[in-house]
């Protein structure tokens, strides 16, 4: 039975799944309930059923008193059958609605809720634009949609439990005491009006605490991550211990708002406490009162103790639960920055499928800057079908920020970007990128197997496929010798995060391979071999020549040996072209290209040849 409540909720939704998300609160915490919110309905009635008959069976415990009080045991069950029978239908209805209250907390809400948040929230972050995550800790990012999650489900959990157990349990006792006599009730008033008064004054403080011990779990979280992320430059520099330092600085923080937290929460905790002593003295010394006046019985002195005492417990477990409610809520509010973020780059409500049937790509009066520096002014490049150009230009020219913005990763300010006449913008991105394959220096492999790193390319191909692209790409040299911490060898073995377990040139060549398998019309090479020894690449050489054969191609590379065969090179230089042709065309003109390959050819040449003048001198 248990595994039908937990079908209810689907964890993995696909309706409404990329739908943005509000950037204040309420709207924000309601939207994260769609799909859920009847659910959370029914703990709010489960709950209020709970509280009522609660305080009805200890309004009847007063009545189970009296009756033993005033009758003899042999003829007790006789005369008191039918109350007895309305006692144990309280009991079971108590029972019962607890026990609902149970299932719909834990198979339903306390599993497949969190796990429904986290779902929406990663594949909204997936489709944030490339510039979103340079801009933030891949660990921050990662622990914003985790603690997000569980933050709203405990925000909404404490009010359909808590509050709606609360709420309704005071005013079932109130009824029931004033039903007896309204005298009973006043001590119970003036215990809400000073618990309202205290609540006043420790909950704006216990969320400011709260913000405060949010940001500074953030900030604890992405120094500590950074710190990881980059261990071997850490450890290059041998500034462990520097690190150290640098995250305790943030651990302190986060404990001086731990302990401000905890100095408050004291404080509360002790002022309830006091409160109870006025509740307890308030109501009992009524009831006694009113019972040495001969008004009420003797039951309802243990039914107003024992509805007091209930009442005083969860005065003390409502002060921890409005303290986790507004810490749960600086965690929401603090995930809402980074969750609701627009989404920058969106595809078109129209946007249409990228039809490749040339390879064609034009520049049109492109202009393009960064926040704070202009990198394109009204750039122009027609690339034919099947043209291989070579993209030259030192640091900084744009050659990089060019094939960023022909993927689609950022926006042009003006001008247009097209592929066989269709403006890139009017495309889905997912379509642009699945007839673009990129090769680029800085490698990035999934933290997967080898053979799931390279299958990515075309996670639908075969394992023959597979295969005759690792021959190509010159990677079936090692894979088979590689073992990771599990015993796991081969295709099968962990490549570490980001690939870290294998060297530069094993992970160029292993994405050189994903590209062999991708087989896309367009082929973007930037620095693809530059982790690579001579003897290797000029063994993968001959395998990228291949590859090329019908596809256009943009290459860029710092060694211009590798891209002087190229049908035409282009220099950019600040933001514009500066020549273009041929690379004898270029050697001819003696300018920037010129001076650029002299320095990696002709002046180590003339180096050489005054060595042996040396030589010969002496």
């Amino acid at each position: 039975m248990l595994k039908w409540f937990e079908k209810l909720v689907d964890p993995y939704p696909e309706k409404g799944l990329n739908e943005p998300l509000p950037t204040t609160f309420f709207p924000f915490v309601w939207q994260a309930a769609s799909g859920v919110k009847r659910y959370l309905l029914l703990l709010v009635l489960c709950t209020a059923g709970t509280a009522s008959f609660e305080a009805f069976l200890y309004a009847k415990i007063g009545d189970l008193v009296n009756w033993l009080s005033q009758s003899q045991p042999e003829t007790f069950l006789q005369n008191h059958s039918q109350n007895l029978t309305i006692l144990a239908g309280i009991l079971l209805a108590n029972v019962f609605f607890a026990s609902l209250q149970t299932i719909v907390k834990h198979q339903m809400l306390y599993s497949s809720f969190p796990m429904r948040l986290r779902w929406r929230f990663h594949n909204l972050l997936l489709l944030q634009s490339l510039d979103f995550f340079h801009n933030d800790f891949a660990g921050r990012l990662s622990a914003k949609v985790m603690q997000t999650a569980l933050a709203v489900r405990e925000f909404w959990i404490i009010l359909g439990d808590m509050l709606a157990y609360v709420f309704i349990y005071f005013i079932t006792v109130n009824l029931v005491l004033a039903s007896i006599s309204p005298m009973l009730i006043i001590p119970l008033m003036l215990w809400l009006v000073l618990f309202i008064a205290s609540a006043s004054y420790f909950i704006p403080k216990l969320s400011r605490i709260s913000n405060e011990q949010a940001d500074a779990r953030a900030v604890m979280t992405g120094r500590v991550t950074d710190a990881y992320t980059n261990i071997q430059t850490v450890k290059l520099f041998a500034h462990a211990g520097r690190e150290s330092q640098y995250a305790k600085s943030s651990m302190q923080h986060f404990m001086v708002t731990v302990f401000k937290q905890m100095r408050l929460g004291a404080r509360y905790s002790i002022s309830i406490s006091m409160l109870n002593v006025v509740l307890y003295g308030g109501v009992i010394g009524t009831a006694i009162y009113l019972w040495i006046q001969g008004e009420v019985a003797l039951g309802v002195i243990a039914a107003a103790t024992a509805m007091i005492l209930k009442l005083s417990s969860i005065a003390e477990f409502i002060m921890w639960q409005t303290s986790a409610l507004f810490e749960n809520i600086g965690t929401i509010q603090d995930g809402m920055k980074t969750l609701g973020r627009p989404i920058s780059i969106q595809d078109k409500p129209d946007a249409k499928e990228l039809q490749v049937t040339q390879g064609e790509i034009k520049f049109e009066d492109v202009s393009f800057a960064y926040s704070t520096k202009n990198v394109f002014e009204h750039l122009n490049i027609t690339i034919q079908p099947g043209e291989k150009i070579g993209i030259v230009g030192r640091s900084g020219a744009g050659k990089s920020t060019l094939i960023q913005l022909l993927l689609h990763f950022y926006t042009v300010n003006q001008g247009r970007i097209s592929i066989d006449g269709q403006n890139i913008e009017d495309v889905t991105q997912d379509s642009l990128r699945r007839n673009i394959a990129l090769v680029t220096q800085d490698t990035s492999l999934l933290h997967r197997t080898v053979e799931e790193n390279i299958k990515y390319g075309r996670p639908d191909a075969t394992d023959e496929e597979m295969y005759e692209a690792v021959r190509r790409a010159k990677a079936d040299e090692f894979i088979p010798q590689l073992v990771d911490l599990r015993g796991k060898t081969g295709y099968e073995a962990y490549v570490g995060e980001r690939g870290v377990k294998l060297s530069g040139g094993q992970r160029q060549r292993i994405a050189i391979a994903r590209v062999f398998l991708k087989d896309a019309p367009i082929l973007i090479l930037d620095e693809a071999t530059s982790a690579l020894d001579s003897e290797v690449e000029a063994a993968i050489q001959s395998s990228l020549n291949d590859l090329m054969e019908g596809k256009t191609v943009i290459a860029i590379a710092h060694r211009l040996s590798t891209i002087a065969q190229m049908d035409r090179l282009i220099v950019l230089d600040q933001g514009k072209i500066a020549e273009q042709g041929t690379h004898d065309e270029l050697v001819a003109m003696n300018g920037i290209y010129a001076n650029l390959w002299q320095r990696q050819t002709g002046g180590f040449l003339i180096e050489q040849q005054r060595n042996k003048n040396q030589e010969g001198a002496e």
